[in-house]
């Protein structure tokens, strides 16, 4: 069995800023630690899918390192656009996977339960839309052949347009090239994915695809294709991925914030209770 978090897009800004004038993410994300920290089931893994920081900036490393602390779980993180691979290396050392290669892109693999993850990075320094590269491809081959066991891939930039056209001019450029890879390969479960800053489902090569849904702000869902771009402030939520070997990879949505319940269904007679009778 596995219990995986899906966290992404957490957007950490030197203490006291904002980002983009008006979300406060250093205490967004405060909050998605305690929504986790105070899960009723026991988390194996936590999988951050990139934009750690907003500006790849020390500062903003060290408080990632204050909040994934307080974590139980192990934490496996990946660079997104608005972090940098070198920097995440070296102000995230101690972080698994992250020390495998001394520089360059960040790629490993860890066996979380009965999944194995497979951490890629798409990180172009100073482009905001994204790349594996062949280097990256040709050892994801390897990797997939290498084992039979169900995988899921972790990366930042979502192979597949989103239908948000701001965000899809920034996305994964060699997408074709991974679809090409990963295709063959009966075993992948999930491709796990951040970015939009948007809960979405998609399909791509024939597997499943999951966009988390940022723990900071929501981009506007516009499928005009002159929207502009914006974001709002819909309820901050994360992923739980569930694997067992008889279910497959089940996904909860899980919100950050509080709210009423749990009420129960029934009476202690075992009764339904009656709807509103007024």
């Amino acid at each position: 069995m596995a219990l995986i978090a899906h966290l992404t897009d957490l957007h950490l800004r030197p203490k006291g800023l904002a980002c983009y004038r008006v979300s406060d993410t250093n205490m967004l994300a405060e909050r998605a630690i305690m929504s986790l920290r105070a899960q009723p089931h026991k988390i194996d893994a936590v999988v951050l899918t990139g934009d750690l920081t907003d500006g790849n900036d020390p500062r903003e490393y060290a408080l990632a390192r204050q909040l994934l602390a307080r974590l139980d779980a192990p934490v496996y993180l990946i660079p997104g656009n608005h972090d940098g691979s070198d920097a995440m290396r070296r102000e995230m050392s101690g972080f698994p996977g992250l020390a495998d290669r001394a520089e360059g892109k960040i790629f490993y693999t860890s066996d979380i339960g009965t999944l194995r993850l497979i951490a890629l990075d798409t990180h172009i320094p100073g482009q905001p839309h994204g790349k594996l590269g062949q280097e990256q491809l040709a050892w994801l081959d390897d990797a997939l052949r290498a084992s039979n066991k169900p995988t899921i891939i972790a990366l930042h930039h979502p192979p597949t347009l989103s239908g948000i056209a701001h965000m899809d001019k920034i996305g994964l450029l060699d997408a074709a090239a991974f679809g090409e890879v990963i295709a063959p390969h009966a075993h992948i479960e999930r491709l796990l994915c951040g970015h939009v800053h948007r809960p979405i489902v998609a399909s791509f090569a024939g597997k499943i695809m999951t966009l988390s849904p940022s723990t900071a702000h929501q981009v506007q869902l516009d499928l005009n294709e002159d929207g502009p771009a914006m974001f709002n402030f819909e309820p901050a939520a994360y992923f739980l991925h569930h694997h067992t070997p008889e279910t497959g990879l089940l996904t909860h949505m899980a919100y950050v914030e509080t709210y009423p319940g749990p009420y129960h269904f029934y009476s202690d007679e075992g009764v339904v209770w009656p709807g509103d009778e007024n």
